[in-house]
């Protein structure tokens, strides 16, 4: 297995493992509850850690990549035609889903 990803934020972390599974690609998460020894370890040493199996890693590399350089558009909904943030996946206003 190698180190893939680390982040100080654990949701981070997981979101990429979640999109690594959405592509078939398996990974496990290190140090997800390590958190608290923090003070005795280098900051760094307590981040949760994605690792994946040494046959995934350029693809999964790959992934990761789209994944950090992704751009967040606001949108508006086609529906009630509301500004909506880039967070959001439906209209705050009508609950419409956003349009692919």
């Amino acid at each position: 297995m190698q180190l893939l990803y680390s982040n100080e934020q654990l949701i981070l972390v997981t979101n990429a493992k979640n999109i690594l599974e959405a592509a078939g690609i398996g990974g496990q998460i290190k140090n997800e509850f390590i958190g608290g020894g923090a003070g005795d370890l280098s900051p760094i040493d307590s981040w949760p850690e994605l690792w994946v199996e040494d046959s995934d890693v350029e693809q999964a590399q790959q992934l990761i990549a789209q994944m950090s350089s992704a751009p967040q558009q606001d949108w508006t909904c086609n529906y009630c035609k509301e500004d909506n943030g880039s967070a959001f996946e439906s209209c705050w206003q009508c609950a419409t889903d956003k349009a692919v």
